[in-house]
């Protein structure tokens, strides 16, 4: 059953939802999945893991762009050698008319080189003169989990400027992430925010997925999705419905920057545009 939002905010959660980005994984797979169900006028990003590489998520996004996708590749630092391998990937993306990138740190224990974090990644860039339209970093509503609350918030503050998105990481409480949205609007961070929810899934879609990262990325996964992983055994599975509903309550107001939804689908992309299209057709 879909929850019922509000006369108030119906049109606001119709635009969020058409506008919505989605979050692909480098499988074998994936760009069939993609050419098949999911529209051209939704904003992708390809993660990196570790097990592949950066080289799997710029061959995804490069050959989705060919196909008129706007494909945004994850950058991780941590798996980027030193300048000259990414200006190597800057140039491939730009000759493929690629515009958009998300800078992260990724999870690796140690960096491959030079970049230990997303923001040494993007003064690298600058200082080389890439110029994309459109940078997005990450955001944690509710803490890293590896790195103190005010290291996060230090590196947001100084990465903020450099980027034109905020995309958070998963979190399953909106009041943690409308809370954590007013606080950065208080302390001057005007960057839009996308917030990442999951995709209408089931528990065997994540599995399956955990199992394609490899074994160590697959356990730091599953490690950081513990608050997912029980959702899917209660006896009404997992859906989103209640979490952008509350969310999209509080897009457009003058106290906080959220913008957006952006759907981790875990590959899942005929069942999470089902649900989108669900979603549109009844608040049409």
């Amino acid at each position: 059953m879909f929850s019922q939002p509000s006369a108030h905010h119906r049109v606001v959660l119709a635009g969020a939802l058409r506008h919505a980005s989605y979050e692909v994984l480098p499988f074998r797979s994936t760009e069939d999945k993609v050419l098949a169900h999911v529209p051209l006028d939704v904003p992708l990003t390809v993660t990196a893991t570790e097990a592949k590489g950066i080289e799997a998520t710029v061959e995804l996004a490069v050959r989705l762009s060919k196909n008129g996708y706007h494909a945004a590749p994850h950058l991780p630092a941590r798996l980027i050698r030193d300048r000259a391998e990414l200006d190597d990937v800057a140039a491939r993306l730009v000759e493929s008319g690629i515009e958009r990138i998300f800078a992260i740190g990724g999870d690796a224990a140690e960096p491959a080189g030079e970049f230990a974090d997303a923001e040494s990644l993007l003064l690298a860039l600058s200082e080389a003169g890439h110029s994309f339209r459109s940078v997005g970093i990450a955001g944690y509503p509710e803490g890293h989990g590896k790195l103190p609350d005010t290291v996060i918030d230090d590196a947001l503050h100084a990465k903020a400027g450099r980027a034109h998105e905020i995309i958070t990481q998963l979190c399953f409480n909106p009041d943690s992430t409308i809370g954590w949205a007013r606080r950065l609007r208080a302390e001057g961070i005007h960057t839009p925010i996308r917030v990442g929810v999951p995709g209408s899934i089931n528990r065997q879609k994540l599995i399956r997925v955990s199992a394609g990262l490899g074994l160590g990325q697959s356990a730091r996964f599953l490690a950081k999705q513990s608050t997912m992983l029980w959702r899917f055994f209660l006896p009404s599975g997992y859906r989103p419905d209640k979490l952008i509903t509350a969310l999209a309550d509080q897009m457009g107001r003058p106290d906080n920057e959220l913008a957006g939804f952006h759907l981790f689908t875990f590959n899942d992309l005929a069942g999470t545009e089902r649900w989108r299209q669900q979603w549109l057709a009844r608040l049409s």
